[in-house]
């Protein structure tokens, strides 16, 4: 329903595509361009191919490619000495991704040079096929499931992967020092509802060759589905913190119950605030533990995310929102332990819109999965109104791929460093602990706002909780560790088939000094412990 196959088929295993992968650029079929190619120029055909009957693309994969297993798939490998750009003294390299297994029809690549618009047409003797028992004639049809591009990030002799593109529908960027982790795509449509999802795809790229001075690559896109088409302009600057801006033009065929604008696709198995596999030696399994938002009225909400029993979808109503992202918070390797996958080094990604969006919601679907090879997260922003048909909906951004959450983060407010939930308990007299069939939290919020309060300034929690839970503890205490503030909160879930929605944020004198903590225990995820006895 809600996730995507290419996702659910590809999560952990893309990292084993990228590293040196690149493909060189056969450039015919010029056509010359009566004047520079703009996002106008894709706004056109959007509008005109929205006005049309969608045609579902059909696969032209031979059955030896549609039955590839991702084994052998990763057996074809790129001549590296056929990078496009090799020879134009530009930092940037551009290569190719080849078609099979689901990814079954061709995108169309192009690039823009000198004025014109060149074709860059497949050809199979650019790749090395390995050890793959194939009838070469099986490649004279095929072509590009996607492209990537490489630039010297982290080293200046050394060229690596700073973004991909595969599958045409999902995109990942990374920074200096980084490794994949989320992705994000063009635009979600009816997600995280009963009816079937659509994964809008983009099916046709214009790629602008950078000249050798340029710090950036500029790209196009085409994107089309049952619903909706779409002109995309992309401008990727790599860096230590790599930015991507983002101009969409979405135009609608007809209606639908909810479009996504800056969809974000990530993976949250378990971390401190949700049971963990009692068979992992793992603390912490996620590409993302939360969702920031930066309210169009300043205030900060952090929502740690779950892996639910069940799909969950939860709405913050936003006007003109500031900023939203999914974080990954806490990049010490110790609460991860993970050496092959490096959990830490996984980049957040911060959506920053660009003009007036109006009034919306940022909306965050949670969906269960039983291990880490589902993306089982996706956030976005919903416009409450669509324009009429014939005119798109615009929406620019810029995207933040970056390690250093903070330096998106108010200045002057605290965060939350975690949160850890327990099951309750109660001290008694000779020091027993007896569980009563609570539930406990504890949330560190941390900040140099709190660790430059003046002595004995008084700080208290500002707390709600909806009327599924009974509170029975919400205390605060300094945390000399951390310099800032430790929240334990202990509640009685009434009814556990029931959501429970909790607030919490820390106050002095009527001041705000952290963001929001906003929580949601799901339904059927509460297992009371009693005297030792689990109650389900």
């Amino acid at each position: 329903m809600v996730l995507a196959v290419f996702a659910a088929s590809l999560r952990n295993r893309m990292k084993l595509l990228l590293p040196g992968l690149a493909f060189a650029g056969c450039l015919v079929g010029v056509s010359p361009a009566a004047h520079a190619f703009s996002l106008d120029d894709v706004t056109a055909r959007a509008k005109k191919l929205a006005e049309q009957p969608y045609a579902a693309p059909v696969s032209n994969l031979p059955p030896v490619f549609a039955q590839m297993q991702f084994a052998d798939y990763i057996k074809i490998q790129p001549k590296l000495d056929h990078l496009a750009w090799n020879d134009q003294g530009t930092p940037f390299r551009l290569g190719f991704y080849h078609q099979g297994m689901q990814f079954s029809s061709p995108v169309r690549i192009s690039e823009i040079a000198g004025g014109k618009v060149q074709e860059i047409r497949y050809d199979a003797s650019r790749f090395d096929f390995g050890d793959l028992k194939l009838d070469r004639a099986a490649t004279n049809k095929l072509g590009y499931a996607g492209f990537r591009v490489l630039y010297p990030v982290n080293r200046p002799d050394k060229l690596d992967e700073v973004m991909s593109v595969l599958g045409a529908s999902y995109f990942r960027v990374i920074g200096k020092g980084q490794v994949y982790g989320l992705s994000s795509r063009g635009l979600a449509i009816n997600t995280g509802l009963s009816e079937p999802e659509e994964f809008p795809a983009f099916r046709e790229f214009w790629i602008e060759r950078p000249n050798p001075q340029d710090k950036r690559v500029v790209f196009y896109a085409l994107l089309d589905s049952k619903s909706a088409t779409g002109a995309y302009r992309f401008e990727l600057h790599p860096a230590e913190d790599a930015t991507l801006k983002v101009q969409a033009r979405v135009f609608m065929r007809g209606p639908v119950t909810k479009v996504g604008i800056a969809p974000l696709t990530s993976m949250f198995l378990f971390g401190p605030n949700q049971q963990r596999d009692a068979n992992n030696f793992r603390p912490a399994l996620h590409d993302s533990n939360g969702l920031a938002i930066h309210t169009g009225d300043g205030e900060w909400l952090w929502r740690p995310l779950n892996n639910p029993k069940h799909v969950a979808l939860s709405t913050f109503a936003v006007n003109n929102p500031r900023g939203f992202g999914l974080l990954q918070r806490g990049r010490e390797f110790s609460a991860y332990e993970d050496l092959k996958d490096r959990y830490d080094l996984r980049p957040s990604a911060w959506i920053e819109p660009q003009g007036d969006w109006g009034k919306g919601k940022v909306e965050l679907v949670e969906i269960p999965t039983p291990d880490e090879t589902n993306d089982n997260i996706v956030a976005f922003w919903t416009p409450d109104q669509l324009p009429p048909k014939g005119q798109p909906i615009r929406a620019d951004y810029t995207m933040h791929w970056t390690m250093d959450e903070r330096a998106i983060f108010a200045k002057d407010l605290a965060w939350v460093k975690q949160t850890m939930r327990t099951a309750g308990e109660i001290t008694q007299a000779n020091l027993i602990r007896h569980l009563d069939g609570s539930l406990g939290f504890v949330i560190d919020f941390e900040g140099p706002v709190l660790a430059n309060l003046p002595p004995n300034t008084q700080v208290q929690p500002s707390f709600s909780v909806s009327d599924n839970a009974e509170v029975i503890e919400n205390v605060i205490q300094p945390n000399p560790v951390t310099k800032g503030y430790r929240v334990t909160l202990r509640i009685k879930v009434k009814d556990p088939k029931k959501v429970v929605e909790m607030r919490e944020a820390l106050v002095s004198n009527g001041k705000v000094l952290s963001e929001t903590w906003s929580y949601q225990i799901p339904p059927d995820t509460v297992n009371q412990v009693v005297s030792g006895q689990t109650v389900r």
